[in-house]
């Protein structure tokens, strides 16, 4: 077969794997209303078929999007950069098909509209409201910038808010990824909205993603207190030259500490603007302040990948469901002696995780974990098999998002072991919070898996086995 007859095979077999995948994504969904139309397509409410679960699936024509130029690179950008985040204050991609003709991208449904439409309806928000949704508007651009995606147009419509008041960033057709910064460690590519753009974006010398980003959250800031744009008109030459002065309107009316706040976001000399850490250390900032941790890492209903299947759900066999079956291999497996992901990890196994044995029911275990962890300052709630303790866990001068997990793990009918895993936060406050869990449980640290390994045990030799402890 001669090449061309090599290349309508290759095409047809493309275009047959195409439509398979739009037939299996398709096939699991209900495509319900549209929620909204682009330039490249629309956006479909569908509802997961085994899970009764909704989404927003992003259908966009491969047609419309090649013919612009720039515009398929919008999109390949945009599935690059949302498989990279996984944060409860960032819109989630669980999973992305094409045809021939189509692409499809299935997004987090986010029901309760954009920013810009809540700002609308109130004219104005109260301070306290928009400090929360700006504390959380940071949480997630600085998670962006810790994974080195700078969003570059942030405006109250790439902001959506869920049902519960919580924000959403979304749109990140124009992010821009390590691999765009230049020889000098800076972004060149001049883009985003014109009210909202930082005055070194235009100046076309280089500029930092994460400073520029916090201009446009100023910006975002200011709407959301005074509610009206702080640099605006209808000639583009007129409002850069207002951008680049930096001479916005702050009312007298708003709180002081508001005030200072916003003069040092919209500051137009970026070596002299506000930075993440420092907004955060700010009073104004710091006010009723939880920082949110990103999901946690082992979590499967958060993992992203390329091409990312929803999670189906699995009839399980009846029985308590707050704890796992572990077996004798898996056991062995969980000897800190033998845990070898710490050679590929910056901490040690021993700085993340500690482990230990106790005869109290899963239920109690719980109860007596989620009462220590209250007691200590944090915030608690029950996913699926496991606890999450989430909080701040350097104080208001260094507030620092962390996250531990608890899990229960069945030996035998009277024999658990409870594992408490560190994903994010200070290590020091991990140990205290062992600690103080530990205690409150009766469980003595140095000697806590011993009874594991107790002679009596039958199959086990406390003087050949390597405790499990993790300390």
């Amino acid at each position: 077969m001669g090449a061309t007859g090599d290349s309508e095979v290759a095409a047809a077999e493309g275009a047959a794997a195409g439509c398979r995948a739009r037939a299996a994504l398709l096939g699991a969904y209900e495509l319900g209303r549209t929620l909204g139309e682009g330039n490249f397509g629309k956006v479909k409410q569908a509802r997961h078929r085994a899970t009764g679960e909704h989404f927003a699936v992003k259908i966009l024509d491969r047609g419309r999007v090649l013919s612009l130029r720039g515009a398929d690179d919008q999109v390949r950008r945009e599935i690059a950069t949302l498989t990279m985040l996984a944060h409860p204050n960032v819109v989630r991609l669980h999973e992305v098909a094409a045809s021939k003709t189509k692409i499809y991208m299935v997004l987090e449904f986010v029901n309760g509209g954009e920013l810009f439409d809540r700002i609308a309806i109130k004219r104005k928000l109260s301070e306290r409201e928009g400090r929360r949704l700006f504390q959380q508007l940071i949480d997630g651009v600085s998670y962006c910038h810790g994974k080195g995606v700078y969003h570059r147009d942030l405006k109250p419509e790439n902001v959506l808010i869920d049902r519960k008041g919580n924000i959403k960033i979304s749109d990140f057709g124009l992010s821009a990824l390590p691999q765009h910064l230049g020889n000098d460690g800076l972004l060149h590519t001049t883009c985003g909205s014109p009210n909202y753009i930082a005055p070194e974006v235009l100046q076309n010398r280089g500029y930092d993603g994460s400073l520029s980003d916090i201009w446009s959250c100023g910006v975002i800031l200011y709407i959301m207190l005074v509610g009206h744009l702080p640099f605006d008109d209808r000639n583009m030459v007129v409002l850069y030259q207002k951008i680049f002065k930096g001479d916005a309107q702050i009312p007298e009316w708003l709180s002081p500490s508001a005030q200072n706040l916003l003069r040092r976001i919209l500051e137009p000399n970026p070596r002299k603007r506000i930075n993440m850490a420092e907004i955060k250390m700010h009073e104004w900032f710091q006010k009723d302040y939880i920082p949110v941790a990103p999901y946690d890492d082992d979590d499967e209903d958060v993992r992203l990948g390329a091409i990312l299947p929803i999670k189906q759900q699995i009839s399980e066999a009846p029985g308590d469901k707050s704890t796992h079956q572990m077996n004798a291999f898996q056991l062995i497996g969980m000897a800190s002696s033998l845990d070898l992901s710490g050679l590929f990890e910056e901490e040690g196994v021993s700085q993340r995780k500690i482990r230990f044995t106790s005869a109290h029911p899963p239920k109690d275990l719980f109860d007596k974990i989620e009462v220590s962890a209250t007691q200590s300052g944090f915030h608690v709630q029950r996913a699926h098999s496991k606890l999450k303790i989430t909080g701040n866990c350097n104080g208001p001068n260094n507030p620092t998002p962390f996250l531990v997990c608890a899990e229960v793990f069945v030996l035998g009918p009277s024999l658990h072991v409870v594992e408490l895993r560190k994903s994010h936060g200070d290590t020091a406050v991990y140990k205290k919070l062992c600690d103080r869990i530990s205690s409150d449980l009766g469980i003595d640290k140095t000697f806590g898996m011993g009874s594991l390994f107790d002679d009596n045990l039958p199959g086990f030799d406390s003087r050949a086995t390597t405790p499990l402890v993790a300390l």
